[in-house]
């Protein structure tokens, strides 16, 4: 499961903190092809975003509907501009449709 599987759900989860619910994407590209990559990381959203929106995620975890849902790139590799100015832009069309969209990189 992985960014280059668009209509598969890589993992969920939860905050044990606050509670949210956790999607993640996991990113093990470099970014040699920036174009190809983001295309891919933008299908892997739209699809989470389906899964969200289309009742899915309620069914799986009913107890999701009461919490804060969100959408967490797990990158093996740090992020050039280019694909931060895109998680920027993403983040804003996530946090209108009620969710959150963040980048977490791991540690090498």
């Amino acid at each position: 499961m992985s960014i280059d599987q668009p209509d598969v759900i890589d993992v969920i989860g939860s905050d044990p903190a606050t509670g949210a619910a956790i999607l993640c994407i996991s990113d093990h590209l470099d970014w040699d092809d920036e174009a190809g990559h983001l295309q891919l990381l933008q299908d892997k959203i739209n699809a989470y975003l389906r899964f969200i929106e289309g009742g899915e995620l309620d069914e799986l975890y009913p107890t999701a509907t009461e919490r804060t849902v969100t959408i967490q790139v797990v990158g093996q590799y740090e992020q050039p501009e280019i694909a931060q100015a895109f998680m920027r832009e993403a983040g804003k069309i996530v946090s209108q449709a009620g969710y959150d969209l963040r980048f977490r990189q791991l540690d090498n």
